[in-house]
């Protein structure tokens, strides 16, 4: 993947800049004579070859896996830059696949494959893919039962419920003697949006009171008491209680949210989440056990 990436960042210098193949004599199908280059390597192409420089055939596979990773990479506000149809394809075989590879081979006629710079990055590639590659083998049957996944549901129920929230109304005066005043007109049928227009000092008065959708633990837990109690039903409103901000009462709107979805509906996420956490203590019982095995030295004075 990270050579793939490197390939990339190669062919996003050359691509909006080539006009045509007509400045490549090769490409243009004028006849002159190519120096052939032997390859240092044999890369097996994937699918049909389709074309060929010198001596290193190109595959349709390899092409289409390209440009698939070269469409996923388009911005999703700039979909007519995706590489969709045969002639475009074409086109980026020639302005981008064979121009690399001609400058590839270029570069390995002056030798630039020896030099020092290049040989550390290729091999700090090599280590990074095999890092990757034995992750995939140490990996790769790791699965998960239907009993895990089910035990996992029946004991983490709670915590798998949709968070729940609700939308909240406040009037928030400074004394107590103005919120029972309050609370007696609102029980005798006063509207709570005009009552918090007029007496709340909280800045949510110019919308009536109305806080939105709060879920708990936003606000403090005096709040969460009274706006997240069982008995508070929707369309009531509480009793007075007090915080920082004074002496509040709260009406309750609306609530959302707090349903617990069923096992069929959460299979395949914890099952993801299983594999995941076997996945990873596969990984970090290896790296403890070649750690144990390994003599490893940290020179932490040179670090800065």
């Amino acid at each position: 993947m990270r050579n793939k990436i490197i390939l990339f960042i190669i062919a996003g210098l050359f691509f909006n800049s080539i006009l045509g193949c007509d400045k490549i004599p090769f490409i243009a199908g004028k006849k002159k004579e190519v120096k052939v280059i032997p390859a240092p390597a044999i890369i097996e192409v994937k699918g049909a070859v389709i074309a060929k420089v010198n001596n290193i055939p190109v595959g349709l596979g390899d092409l289409n896996e390209e440009i698939e990773e070269y469409n996923a990479n388009v911005p999703a506000d700039r979909p007519g830059q995706k590489i969709n149809t045969k002639e475009e394809k074409i086109k980026y075989l020639r302005n981008e696949v064979i121009r690399r590879l001609l400058i590839y081979q270029n570069a390995l006629d002056k030798g630039l494959d020896r030099n020092e710079e290049v040989m550390q990055a290729v091999e700090k590639n090599k280590r990074d893919i095999l890092v990757v590659q034995n992750i995939k083998e140490l990996t790769k049957n790791i699965d998960v039962s239907s009993k895990e996944v089910e035990d996992y549901y029946n004991t983490y129920k709670e915590q798998l419920k949709e968070p729940e929230e609700r939308q909240i109304s406040e009037i928030v005066v400074g004394t107590e003697q103005e919120a029972r005043d309050i609370l007696i007109q609102l029980l005798q049928g006063g509207d709570f949006a005009a009552l918090a227009k007029s007496n709340s000092k909280s800045s949510s008065a110019k919308d009536g009171g109305d806080l939105g959708f709060i879920p708990k633990g936003k606000k403090s837990a005096q709040f969460d008491a009274a706006a997240f109690s069982d008995s508070l039903e929707v369309g009531k409103v509480s009793s007075i209680f007090k915080t920082s901000d004074g002496y509040s009462i709260i009406k309750l709107e609306v609530k959302r949210g707090g349903k617990l979805k069923t096992l069929s509906e959460m299979w395949d996420d914890i099952k993801r989440g299983l594999v995941f956490l076997k996945q990873q203590q596969a990984i970090e019982e290896l790296a403890g056990k070649l750690s144990r095995d390994a003599k490893i030295e940290v020179y932490e004075g040179e670090i800065k």
